[in-house]
């Protein structure tokens, strides 16, 4: 299969509510989108969607590598192609992603095929603090179908640990409660937190830590009273049995956006399960696209509810079929593919650009 054209948007997609982060709120998903085609028309869409202090690739770095590496791919067989992604996988694996999955999308990845509908759970985002507004958000993300909420902290240890009471209070023990401090706490506060922890309702506590600080995951994971989980510590297979290795964790959440492609994402998952951890997938912040392929790999292979519920956040979606979202799950329905929302793409879209024919 040879690659015609190479079609790359880079969007700037609002966000309903902003999503608050202990580095930050994020009020808009930087997105690139690439669409490839071949000879007779058929089409591929991957995508990448760059978090500034999440991970050391930026939207202005990814756009740039993605005009070049477009140019150069443009007529390639897709063989080819995937040979020289392969050397993007570690230095700009969200840009490798985006051209990697926009591959096997074409080629009809049987990842991808779905045979029979398919619910797949994923995680409702409570954004509340105060206990009469914790009850009424929680409340509504109850009725609609959730069952694991996700709660962020990170900013003061104090404070947090106070709103986690305040959070298993008004829960009463009616769902999952899954805590992320997205890298914001010091060693000692993050030891001090985790170790005061009620368990009640807990199910874990994600990336408490700096990525690259595994010493400070080890120290946390001997001392909290609930499961540890890595997430920003992770990018490959060797991240993976370091954290096996040295017990920092017991879950490990990966991401499509850091591992390259869809194979390579289920080649992870499987690996965290021959270390004895149990995996967690899914990317709250992406779109459609992202979130469709992660609920694919997700089937039958994970057992928790997923992360893959960035595409909920933005004002409107992208694509002209949007993806389904019913009682706390993404529905997966056989024969669905994808397709862009012209207008709405325009809407987003700050540049576009087509290489080859």
């Amino acid at each position: 299969m040879t690659i015609a054209s190479l079609t790359l948007y880079r969007l700037r997609v609002p966000l309903t509510t902003p999503y608050k982060l202990s580095f930050g709120p994020v009020h808009a998903f930087d997105t690139v989108l690439v669409e490839a085609r071949d000879a007779v028309g058929r089409s591929g869409i991957g995508e990448a969607t760059y978090l500034t202090g999440y991970t050391d690739e930026t939207m202005a770095g990814g756009w740039a590598l993605a005009q070049r590496l477009a140019r150069e791919f443009a007529g390639l067989a897709a063989a080819d192609m995937q040979t020289r992604l392969a050397l993007h996988y570690d230095s700009a694996p969200f840009t490798a992603t985006a051209f990697g999955t926009a591959l096997e999308m074409l080629a009809g990845d049987s990842l991808l095929n779905v045979a029979q509908r398919t619910d797949v759970p994923v995680l409702g985002l409570l954004h509340a603090t105060e206990t009469a507004a914790i009850e009424s958000e929680s409340a509504a993300l109850f009725d609609a179908g959730f069952k694991t909420l996700k709660v962020k902290v990170g900013w003061d240890a104090i404070r947090d640990a106070a709103m986690v009471k305040r959070v298993q209070s008004a829960l009463n023990g009616r769902g999952n409660i899954r805590l992320d401090a997205n890298q914001g706490y010091s060693r000692d506060d993050a030891c001090r937190f985790a170790a005061a922890l009620d368990p009640q309702g807990i199910e874990l506590f994600e990336q408490p830590c700096a990525a690259g600080d595994w010493e400070s995951a080890c120290a946390v994971a001997r001392v909290a009273t609930v499961p540890m989980m890595l997430d920003e510590s992770i990018y490959g297979l060797d991240d993976i049995r370091r954290a096996a290795e040295l017990k920092a964790a017991r879950y490990i959440k990966v991401k499509l956006m850091k591992l390259g492609g869809l194979a390579r994402l289920a080649a992870a998952i499987d690996t965290i399960r021959d270390y004895g951890m149990e995996p967690v997938l899914g990317n709250g912040v992406a779109c459609e696209i992202g979130c469709w392929m992660e609920a694919c790999v997700a089937r039958g292979r994970i057992r928790n509810a997923g992360e893959m519920n960035g595409y909920l956040k933005p004002t409107a979606p992208l694509l002209a079929n949007p993806l389904k979202f019913e009682r706390g799950a993404i529905v997966l329905e056989p024969g669905y593919r994808p397709r862009l929302d012209v207008d709405a793409l325009a809407r987003c879209t700050l540049e576009r650009q087509t290489f080859g024919a």
